[in-house]
């Protein structure tokens, strides 16, 4: 997973990017570009990764993501089959200079402010839209254009959404500096099920534990032992609602040791207990 800055290529007949994109998995590294994306999620799942946010996802998974936000979506080590996406990439000139400014689109002014942190649409009504999203991507380019403004329109009057980093967050676009918390992010995603210790990690980009501390935390605005907490009771939370394991059991797989310090991590970032959560979310699907 390498950072880098993305160059989006532009399309040949319209004005901005409106594609399907399936694959074995979604490749497309921790990267930033100027272009907003809204990307939903057809088919897979997995970890997003949207500033200093991380999160699973799934199917009906609807985000828009802000000009020069990183971001990525990994899959999860279980998914098997295709993975498939709607993605539609636009720069900020997409009807010409100001555009944006002009009174007809301020509720879409105020969308694309709030993108400057990521917005999830709310699942529920995600699921809804995949037949528009898909009609869109083949209309000629005028309808396609006139359609995707409408879009645009619609998703700004809604207002069950989230938006995912936390509102003081600054996205380092320093390449050297995306290049290390990559090698972070994927020494997690490979060792989350056992003891990581801050030497190793600090080792592996080369510097001390406390210039790196500082460093993942300036980055992320969040310290890295959080980040690993996040990151591995994001992984419980899927294990819960997909198998029959014990609490205890997903508890050791994500790499707990205490099970007690693992229900006060559960307790913090999901403002629950296992149990509650599984039954919650049991109630919603049946």
């Amino acid at each position: 997973m390498k950072a880098h800055f993305e160059k989006v290529a532009s399309s040949s007949d319209s004005s901005f990017n409106a594609f399907i994109y399936e694959d074995k998995n979604f490749d497309a590294p921790w990267h930033f570009h100027p272009e907003y994306e809204l990307t939903y999620i057809v088919k897979g799942e997995g970890i997003r990764y949207v500033g200093n946010n991380v999160e699973k996802f799934e199917a009906g998974d609807f985000v828009l993501i802000g000009s020069n936000l990183p971001h990525c979506w990994k899959d999860s080590v279980q998914n098997n089959g295709m993975v498939k996406s709607i993605v539609f990439q636009w720069s900020d000139d997409i009807l010409g200079d100001n555009w944006i400014q002009k009174n007809e689109f301020r509720h879409i002014r105020s969308l694309l402010k709030n993108a400057a942190n990521g917005v999830l649409f709310n699942p529920t009504f995600s699921k809804n839209i995949e037949v528009k999203l898909k009609t869109i991507v083949t209309k000629n380019p005028l309808e396609k254009l006139l359609s995707f403004i409408q879009l645009l329109e619609y998703l700004s009057g809604l207002k069950d959404y989230k938006t995912l980093t936390s509102t003081d967050f600054t996205p380092s676009l320093n390449l050297k500096a995306n290049n290390r918390i990559d090698r972070v992010y994927d020494f997690v995603q490979e060792n989350y099920a056992k003891k990581i210790k801050l030497k190793e990690v600090s080792d592996l980009v080369s510097m001390g534990d406390e210039a790196f501390c500082r460093f993942f935390k300036k980055s992320l605005n969040k310290s890295f032992f959080t980040y690993v907490n996040e990151y591995r009771i994001n992984l419980a939370c899927k294990a819960l609602i997909e198998t029959n394991k014990q609490v205890s059991q997903i508890a050791y797989d994500c790499g707990y040791e205490s099970l007690p310090f693992f229900y006060r991590q559960f307790q913090k970032f999901m403002d629950c207990s296992p149990l509650v959560f599984k039954k919650m979310y049991l109630k919603v699907k049946s």
